[in-house]
């Protein structure tokens, strides 16, 4: 051994002069032969006087042999860091590996042995070098594999993937590993490797057993860290059994009092564990790099887990603070991917889990908190970690809970406030996600869970507004070609045809069928899902129009099965059967949608003989209605069907209206099929003149006549069948008109079918129309029983329907006759000309529902037909915003939209006014249509429409006409007074306006508006334009409240920009970069608003104030208000702006502490009053110096100043 050892004193001192970072090569000679059968008879000679302590007693210590056989300790160490060194180049050998683990193994091995301190053997550099020998020996390629693609972001779904980004750093290092290629090895050399490396971990932990590192910190980081490589080498989960054990151990061992204080080791190994549970890895970078979610990066994940538990049960108390860190760690640095933070939620519940239920209530509580992030990334994962929560056993309350953390325990509270409570997030992504795992939670085996969701919809009552909801998203639907992507990614709306199906299908597996029929609100979730899915088959989008068609034909299509095989314990079926039932009741409207359905599948040949004889067997059934359904949808595709069912459905006809309409449009498809003697048999025209069929099928039946399919000289047909239907109308309402006594004895009924009849068979034969029929549907309306002569004809039809003789029709036949009249104007332009301002009239007039609804809808028909001439009567339309009837409100605003979309009608004149007063209406539903319509249909049609009509909102809804260019477009006094929002009563109505379109500005229209208001109504009345009277007054104090508002203020400047928005996540350095970026815009921005602050609007304000002093008027407590606030943020350019007049910059000082202590006068004044009397304060002397509109107006006042105060 002492010739083994034989080493020159000068190399050794130079080692350790390096301290161990590199070494110059020993001697060829000297260097040992059989390097790994020393290393192992060393180790196993030492090994007893590190593990046996009678071993050491009985013989001399290893310390005393070594100085007696001439060993210096000195030199062992540097030879043994010659060969530990080795080992560390990539391109290192595998004897190089094996003797540098070995060496390693035997260097903490001595380290171990008792003396060792003494003796100066411990080294902290060598002690690490030879920690990481297990991360430079083994090959790199199986210990770091990472992923070269880009894993798919949920977020990001049928988004544009970004490409990979790589900064300098890393491109470096790619290239230096690329020069220094690993050295291939074989099975064998691995095995050889691995079994260095247990002997290394085993020495590891028998030196942690014996060495306490509690004063090398660093050494004991390193020391976990290697353990958990050691623990993650192997790909192979057979070969994870032992060596797992081994580390895991090892870091138990760290968790001692022996290396260090016991908080600051369980902190050191928990923020490494903390990495294998998010399945990173964290290289010498310092920066984690996501890893391959293998079975084997999972299986590690799971023995992390498993170890934090065990640590957990073993310390209890010591251990549960940190365990909540690294929960709040996990759940912040939990990336975006749907894989990844399904794992890591797991992770979450099974380690809350081990948390007694005081600090499971206490997280559970943090993490509401946490899922109102504005980062959608954190309230994507908070739902995920609530699904996995709710998974587990509801735990129950002790005693010795606080009560106001009891209701965090419960699965109620996860479902409702958790799941549920996300469903009107203000991303898209959040909301489809929330709205999936409520349809996951019916299928949970937690009944509590399922309980919960039950709650949410206890009656039929309050399913109404869920069912409201649900509509909000089937809002998206109604208008599909043209909004939808605009909305909502379509991949978004993919989810959500997706989640109503779900959502279906859990109640129906969750209750069955029976309970259908005990539970109604079963039928509003049906309507949901055909709301949300049919109109989707019309999506601008090519990738939801498949998945609602493949909605649809799983649901519906794939169903029809014979009548025979029919049961109503199939679900499925049952299920079909009722949503056809529904689409030919209370979801008729979505008829066109589902009829593009079929075009398309007819397309593909899904129509099979089968299916049709299927559906064919059903139509003398309970389910015939939905039958003639489909059946009216696929028999222009499928013309070979069974024609003799189809004529005796028609020779026995006793079936609803909607059957009825179904059998005619199956009849007009296969007419072009039937012979002679079958077309005589269907006579529709002798149906017809029966007028005795309800009005749809009126309709339904002409429709069947003008079907080229059906006849032969089309027109000709037309002329002749339909001219006769008009000539029986005409016939009928004269003898009913002129006949003194015909309206005594009226037939409500029978005159509304034949006014209905004219007017339908009206528009196939247009030369049929005389004007004796167009002065008799007049008369229906004004009932003049006068005879109009030819020169009247042009006075009756320019004056007012109603200012004719009194009329004694009904309400119902009135209505008719203007739907009637409609249709007869739509083909005849002199008509309309002529009848238009009559129309007119009749709004402002008339005080029928029906008749001013009909006339709304005529006009507006019009206006598609006769768009320059309806033009001049929109402002009539218009005034109906403010009908007394909601019916008639809702009607006009969403026509009006539809117009202005299609760009029939224009902004001009008073219309957008009227249109956006709509958003402070009486009734809240109408109020947010009105906000759909704004936001989501027509502002994106016209970026710039709410930032072009601001400031002469301000004049209008104020009633003010002095300005020279605002608000003086002509109106009536009557649409005056009914838009009028003026007065202190309205201010609230007024602001929520401003506050509304202010909010959907962009930075550069906040920015204009600014400067806009300063010149267009500051100046004039600094200049006398505009003068200072009561109404002036009331203007400008509106101005200056206005300016005042948070959100006219830049976003850049104010933080608002991106708040909860769903911006895509990016990577650390992105994220870095861009908060650079906004840091370098804000202050730009921010230097360029106060340049034009100070250069146009101080001298303006100026200005005003002296001129408000001098007239005492109480305008000047806004401007102070308005100055107090812009003082806040421009408080060194106002005062460099007065350097040049410090009296004025004295005064202007003075005037806001005035200010200042007046408000906390009128504040304390204000709690004296509540504290003395309650509301007497509402009755008693107004404190505000301003001149009282009344107790109400001077505690509002009141109130406003005060928040004022709060919000500076």
């Amino acid at each position: 051994m002492a010739t083994f050892f034989m080493i020159f004193l000068c190399w050794v001192d130079a080692v350790w002069d390096f301290e161990f970072t590199e070494t110059e090569p020993l001697d060829a000679a000297i260097v040992i032969k059989n390097g790994s059968k020393e290393f192992k008879t060393l180790y196993s000679l030492l090994l007893p006087y590190m593990t046996d302590t009678e071993y050491e007693n009985k013989r001399p210590s290893v310390w005393t042999v070594f100085g007696d056989n001439g060993v210096s300790v000195k030199s062992l160490v540097a030879v043994l860091s010659y060969f530990i060194l080795g080992g560390k180049s990539k391109t290192a050998s595998v004897q190089q590996r094996i003797s540098a683990l070995q060496a390693s193994s035997l260097y903490l091995l001595l380290l171990g042995i008792p003396g060792s301190v003494v003796n100066k053997m411990f080294h902290q550099i060598l002690f690490d070098t030879c920690l990481n020998t297990v991360s430079n020996c083994w090959p790199q390629s199986l210990v770091k594999k990472r992923k070269k693609d880009t894993l798919k972001s949920s977020q990001a779904d049928g988004k544009r993937s970004k490409p990979h980004r790589k900064d300098n750093d890393e491109m470096e290092v790619d290239e230096d590993e690329e020069q220094e290629e690993e050295v291939h090895l074989s099975p064998q050399d691995l095995l050889k490797i691995r079994e260095g490396v247990v002997l290394l971990v085993k020495s590891l932990l028998r030196l942690l057993l014996k060495f306490p590192l509690k004063d090398e910190p660093q050494s004991a980081d390193n020391c976990v860290q290697v353990l958990l490589d050691s623990a993650s080498i192997y790909r192979d989960i057979d070969d994870m059994r032992t060596m797992p054990e081994l580390a895991y151990y090892g870091l138990w061992l760290l968790c001692s009092s022996n290396h260090g204080d016991e908080k600051v080791s369980l902190r050191r190994v928990f923020h490494r564990v903390l990495y294998v549970i998010l399945m990173m890895s964290k290289g010498e970078s310092g920066k984690p790099s996501l890893m391959m979610a293998t079975q084997a990066v999972l299986a590690a994940r799971d023995q992390a887990i498993g170890f934090v538990s065990h640590v957990v049960d073993e310390l209890k108390e010591p251990a549960l603070p940190f365990l909540r860190i690294l929960l709040q760690h996990i759940s912040f640095r939990m990336v975006d991917k749907t894989d990844y933070r399904t794992h890591g939620a797991q992770a979450v519940a099974k380690l809350l889990a081990k948390m007694p239920c005081g600090d499971y209530a206490s997280f559970i509580k943090w993490l509401f908190d946490y899922s109102r992030q504005a980062k959608v990334a954190y309230r994507m994962f908070a739902l995920d970690v609530s699904m996995a929560l709710l998974e587990q056993p509801e735990r129950e309350a002790n005693e010795n809970l606080d009560a106001e953390l009891v209701s965090f325990l419960s699965h109620r509270f996860l479902v409702h406030n958790m799941v549920f409570g996300r469903r009107s997030d203000a991303s898209p992504t959040v909301r489809g996600h929330a709205l999936t795992c409520l349809a996951q939670c019916l299928d949970l085996p937690s009944m509590n869970a399922t309980r919960s969701i039950k709650e949410l919809f206890p009656t039929s009552e309050s399913l109404s507004h869920t069912y409201i909801y649900i509509c909000m998203y089937v809002h998206m639907h109604k208008e599909p070609c043209r909004s939808l992507a605009s909305i909502v990614n379509f991949s978004h709306s993919q989810a959500l045809s997706s989640l109503l199906f779900s959502i279906f299908f859990s109640y129906l597996c969750a209750w069955g069928y029976p309970s259908i029929q005990a539970h109604p609100e079963n039928s509003l979730v049906q309507k949901a899902w055909l709301r949300g899915v049919v109109p989707a088959v019309v999506d601008a989008e090519s990738s939801v129009q498949e998945k609602a068609l493949e909605c649809l034909e799983q649901t519906i299509l794939s169903q029809v099965k014979s009548h025979g095989s029919y049961s109503y314990r199939d679900a499925q079926q049952t299920l079909t059967w009722d949503l056809l039932g529904l689409l030919c009741d209370n979801c008729q409207d979505l008829g066109r949608y589902f009829s593009r359905a079929f075009t398309v599948w007819s397309k593909q040949n899904k129509f099979t003989a089968a299916f049709i004889n299927n559906l064919i067997s059903h139509t003398e059934a309970e389910h015939a209605t939905g039958a003639w359904l489909l059946l009216s949808k696929v028999a222009s595709s499928c013309p070979r069907l069974d024609y003799g069912k189809i004529l005796d459905a028609w020779d026995d006809l006793n079936v609803t209206v909607t059957t009825s309409c179904h059998i005619l449009c199956v009849i007009g498809d296969i007419g072009e099929h039937l012979n002679e003697d079958t077309k005589s048999r269907i006579d529709i025209i002798t149906w017809l003149k029966s007028f005795d069929m309800p009005l749809e099928v009126i309709s339904a039946s002409v429709e069947t006549l003008s079907n080229q399919k059906l006849n032969y000289a089309l027109q000709t047909f037309l002329n002749q069948h339909c001219g006769e239907l008009v000539s029986l109308c005409e016939a009928y309402l004269s003898s009913v008109i002129l006949n003194e006594n015909g309206a005594q004895n009226l037939n409500e009924d029978l005159v509304v079918k034949h006014l209905y009849t004219l007017g339908v068979a009206s528009l196939h034969c247009p030369s049929k129309v005389g004007k004796r029929i167009v002065l008799l549907v007049q008369s229906v309306l004004t009932s003049s029983v006068e005879q109009q002569s030819e020169g009247s004809e042009e006075l009756a039809g320019s004056q007012p329907l109603s200012q004719f003789k009194a009329s004694s029709m009904p309400s119902s036949v009135r209505a008719h006759a203007v739907i009637t009249l409609g249709k007869l104007c739509l083909q005849h332009e002199e008509l309309t000309r002529k009848y238009l301002p009559a129309f007119a009239r009749e709004l402002e007039l008339c005080s029928e529902l029906a008749v001013r609804s009909n006339v709304v809808v005529v006009m507006c028909d019009l206006c598609v037909r006769y768009t320059n001439m309806v033009d001049r009567y929109v402002p009539n339309v218009s005034a109906c915003l403010r009908d007394k009837e909601p019916l008639i409100r809702k009607q006009t605003l969403t026509m009006l939209t539809n117009l202005l979309q299609e760009e029939y009608v224009k902004w001009k004149g008073s219309l957008f006014f009227r249109f956006i007063a709509v958003l402070v209406d009486s009734d809240p539903t109408i109020a947010s249509l009105c906000e759909y319509c704004l936001v989501h249909l027509l502002l994106k049609k016209n970026p710039v429409m709410f930032s072009q009509h601001f400031i002469e909102c301000i004049f209008h809804f104020n009633s003010y006409e002095k300005h020279k260019t605002y608000n003086n477009f002509p109106q009536t006094a009557s649409e005056k007074a009914k838009f009028s929002l003026k007065g202190a009563q309205n201010k609230e109505r007024r602001f929520t306006i401003y506050r509304f379109l202010l909010v959907h500005f962009t930075d550069a229209q906040r920015f204009n508006i600014t400067i806009k208001i300063s010149q267009n109504i500051l100046a004039c009345f600094v200049d006398g334009e505009l003068p200072l009277d009561g109404d002036g007054a009331a203007v400008l104090a509106e101005t200056f409240g206005i300016l005042s508002l948070k959100e006219i203020k830049l976003s850049a400047l104010s933080g608002a920009a991106g708040a909860g928005g769903d911006e895509p996540q990016e990577d650390e350095q992105m994220a870095m970069a861009k908060a650079v970026m906004q840091v370098a815009q804000k202050k730009v921005v921010s230097q360029v608003q106060k340049k034009v602050f100070i250069e146009s609007m101080i001298p303006i304000i100026i200005n005003l104030k002296s001129m408000l002093e001098q007239k005492r008027s109480p305008v000047l407590k806004d401007l102070m208000g308005y100055l107090q606030l812009t003082m806040q943020d421009y408080r060194s350019e106002v005062k460099e702006f007065f350097a040049a007049d410090e009296q004025l910059a004295v005064e202007l000082e003075y005037n806001l502490k005035m200010y200042e202590k007046e408000k906390e006068q009128e504040m304390e004044a204000q709690m004296a009053h509540c504290s003395l009397g309650g509301d007497a304060a509402s009755g008693g002397t107004p404190v505000s110096t301003r001149p009282s509109n009344g107790g109400r107006s001077c505690q509002l006042t009141q109130r406003l100043v005060q928040s004022d105060r709060y919000s500076s």
